[in-house]
């Protein structure tokens, strides 16, 4: 919500710090920990080796993927969908919102996977949109300024051929922040409400992605 303060990892660890001693707690005690694995979580169970992985008997769980994915056998789901998430933070916020019991679907964390595995033809990215800033009406702290690299990064993708036959709309997107020339983190939804990203934003591109 506010990147203008937490510029580095290094600042939001020496605030943690502080809040730790404050509270004479454990980074524990503040569900604050590090993830160094991919997570899964949601309507499935498989056998790792003999070993049985049931995140179905408790779908807001997280359970480790398996580093030997070849070693995964088994496998059982009744999910509709599988969410991809990039962060840990935004698995979390997921888990503690009990999303995949009000969904029927699995949420894995993007570390879980080769990327060369994500191909897939029925993929959809949910976002976030330079659009969404506005049509949620976030506050203006959430924005950060475009860097050099984030520019000439923009401006790669826009050079593939492919973007303007088959993905118009993010074409306008990316034009539309390079002209605004700021961007901002899909945690900043959360400046509406701590739930508002599992409760309203995901739920509500999933329904508009269905019907493209």
């Amino acid at each position: 919500m506010y990147p203008s303060i937490f510029v580095e990892v290094a600042v939001v660890d020496r605030a943690i710090n502080d809040i730790c001693i404050l509270f004479k707690c454990s980074r524990h005690n503040l569900n604050v920990v590090p993830v160094v694995k991919g997570l899964v979580m949601g309507w499935i169970r498989f056998m790792e080796g003999e070993k049985k992985v049931y995140c179905i008997t408790s779908v807001n769980a997280a359970f480790s993927i398996p580093v030997d994915i070849e070693a995964i056998k088994d496998v059982v789901s009744v999910a509709h969908y599988i969410l991809v998430v990039e962060k840990e933070t935004v698995f979390q916020r997921l888990a503690n919102d009990k999303f995949c019991e009000r969904n029927r679907c699995i949420v894995i964390t993007q570390l879980a996977h080769d990327a060369n595995l994500l191909r897939v033809p029925d993929i959809r990215w949910l976002g976030v949109f330079t659009s969404d800033f506005e049509e949620y009406c976030l506050p203006d702290c959430c924005l950060l300024r475009l860097s050099p690299e984030d520019r000439r990064k923009a401006e790669g993708i826009l050079a593939r051929c492919y973007l303007h036959r088959e993905a118009p709309e993010w074409r306008s997107e990316l034009e539309a922040m390079l002209q605004k020339g700021v961007k901002f983190e899909i945690e900043a939804l959360s400046a509406n409400s701590i739930s508002f990203l599992s409760h309203e934003y995901i739920p509500q591109k999933i329904k508009q992605g269905m019907h493209l």
